[in-house]
């Protein structure tokens, strides 16, 4: 999965990994070039006396130097390009497979594991790329490279690097293979802290309400402390690495000494060539130290980059069509057909054979008892899901054959839950229509009986909304929630139970001005009070996912017994009349 993620995110970046390539590759053969330079000055120049030559190869070095780096430089410059590049291309594509998704793929993977996945997985993955791109060249050419090289000075010594080469990778790989598994484990309790958080800065009234801070307290602290300690597992597996490396290195370099005395002695080599043997060894397992850092950096990435793949393979059960149909005549009409629905794994559908139709100019309501299905039906109606049996049509034609835009062009939504984004209340109800003027906005506002509260703040229409609303009140929220559909002018309304916020006298004031504002519409509104859909044209009564009754008020009153029982438990006898 890592490699096909590379692959497929660096590809628009491949002039910069050229870039790259051919720059690491001058400051390889020239940091290759250098301790051959040094040994012949030595030799040919120390040993000599000869000083016109010191400087002659003393100038050279120092030029390959400068150009080393300004190689170096400007690899790590197009490194850092290409993988920022690289992150912000692979943050997209999440957060583009994301907002495909239904309900259904967000509920499995969870708010919280999604963003751990678009923000600290895509880090692990963009950090192994900048550290690919500053020593994936340098670092094989300087160990290949150093070993021909060192050879050439002599190959009596070569057994010392037979030895220390073969020891360290061994060492190195069985420190990497253990940390893989404890990365994998990390991921997944970040996973949990972060859902913890969230759940408890979402929750914070609820936790304070019921005196819940010091469990919550510890709830945190151990998914803290299970973090921490898988964290201090692999960072002592780290720790050990370098030390081994430096042990490796610091050995095979005494031994190099060693034995190089000894031919030196005897006349088997040059000090120059010793010292050039010397400085390839250290070249070489420079290199492999530095494939060992990579190395570490790879079990990381790779589990980091298994988890972005579950995001990117998963396909949406909401597909968007092949062929999707866009110019259909506006009529406001819905139709439900034979709807069933049933949640994966589920024993029972949560809707069953739903029938009936919405027309333009009518409003239709749908109460029953908490867990009828009355939300998930709304869910339908702009595919949050898709339906397991039967078919919703918008203007006559299938949702699942609709273009995704033209259907959410012609509906608006008022969720259950009504959110706000952070921003002003004006960005907040032009987010249907990003070109609705301030009359249009004041209007909406009037209609939702939102104006009188908006107008009373400094900023007015730019008053700052916080995240998710929560600076405005419940039932304020609901109103900015309804005056941002209306914004939208859609053909079709779906309000779902939201009215459940407002007063009683709110309520009737919002339900005459929405009369007259939404008159040409269709109106689909889900309702757990009785008083709110009194004058809606047709009434469905919702029972464990059944139509068990339909009609207009006085109609249900006569005729349902369901209705009449919902009825008797929320109004008296003078306000059912």
């Amino acid at each position: 999965m890592l490699i096909r993620i590379l692959a497929r995110f660096l590809r628009p970046h491949w002039a910069l990994l050229v870039g790259v390539i051919v720059f690491q590759l001058a400051q390889s053969i020239a940091s290759l070039y250098l301790p051959t330079l040094n040994a012949d000055i030595i030799d040919n120049g120390v040993a000599k006396g000869d000083t016109g030559y010191i400087l002659q190869v003393g100038v050279l070095m120092l030029g390959i130097t400068l150009v080393q780096v300004a190689c170096a430089i400007a690899a790590v410059y197009f490194g850092a390009r290409a993988s920022m590049g690289f992150g912000r291309d692979l943050r997209t594509a999440i957060f583009s497979q994301v907002g495909a998704f239904s309900e259904r793929e967000v509920s499995r993977f969870g708010a919280p594991s999604l963003i751990t996945r678009t923000t600290n997985d895509v880090q692990q993955t963009q950090m192994l790329v900048l550290m690919t791109c500053t020593l994936l060249v340098s670092a094989p050419i300087l160990a290949i490279g150093g070993v021909i090289l060192a050879l050439q000075q002599d190959v009596q010594l070569s057994w010392l690097m037979a030895v220390a080469i073969p020891v360290m990778l061994l060492v190195v790989g069985g420190i990497v293979s253990r940390m893989v598994p404890l990365f994998r484990l990390m991921q997944g309790r970040i996973d949990t802290v972060n859902r913890v958080l969230r759940e408890q800065l979402t929750g914070l009234r609820v936790v304070r309400a019921f005196v819940r801070e010091p469990e919550e307290v510890r709830r945190f602290g151990q998914a803290n402390t299970d973090v921490t300690q898988t964290a201090l597992q692999a960072g002592r597996l780290f720790a050990i690495v370098f030390p081994v490396v430096m042990l490796v290195l610091n050995v095979t370099s005494v031994g190099v000494l060693w034995f190089g005395a000894f031919r030196i002695e005897d006349g088997s080599m040059q000090v120059g060539a010793l010292t050039a043997f010397l400085s390839y060894l250290i070249q070489i397992l420079m290199a492999i130290m530095m494939a060992t850092f990579m190395a570490m950096l790879i079990p990381r990435a790779a589990v980091s980059a298994d988890r972005i793949g579950e995001v990117l393979g998963t396909e949406s059960s909401v597909v968007v069509p092949l062929r999707p149909v866009s110019d259909v005549p506006l009529s406001g009409s819905l139709q439900f057909r034979d709807v069933t629905f049933s949640y994966p794994g589920a024993e029972a559908p949560v809707l069953r054979n739903l029938s009936f139709d919405l027309r333009a100019g009518t409003t239709t309501a749908i109460i029953g008892s908490t867990g009828a299905g009355k939300t998930t039906l709304v869910n339908l109606v702009p595919r949050l899901f898709d339906v397991t049996g039967g078919a919703v049509l918008v203007d006559g034609v299938d949702v699942r054959d609709l273009d995704p835009d033209a259907l959410w062009a012609r509906i608006g939504l008022v969720p259950q839950r009504p959110y706000l984004f952070s921003g002003t209340i004006a960005s907040n109800l032009r987010y249907g229509k990003p070109d609705a003027t301030e009359e249009e906005l004041w209007e909406a506002l009037t209609v939702a009986q939102a104006r009188d509260f908006v107008e009373e703040l400094p900023e007015g229409l730019e008053a700052p909304i916080s995240q998710g609303g929560t600076n405005v009140s419940g039932g304020q929220r609901q109103r900015l929630a309804i005056a941002r559909a209306l914004v939208k002018r859609p053909e079709i309304y779906v309000f779902d139970d939201s009215f459940s916020a407002l007063d009683t006298a709110t309520d009737a004031r919002l339900r005459r001005a929405l009369a007259s504002e939404v008159g040409d519409a269709a109106v689909l509104v889900v309702a757990q009070r009785v008083s709110t859909i009194l004058g809606a044209d047709q009434i469905l009564v919702l029972d464990h996912g059944e139509i068990v009754a339909r009609g207009t008020h006085e109609e249900l009153l006569e005729t349902s017994p369901t209705y009449v029982e919902i009825v008797d438990s929320q109004l008296s006898a003078e306000e059912a009349a």
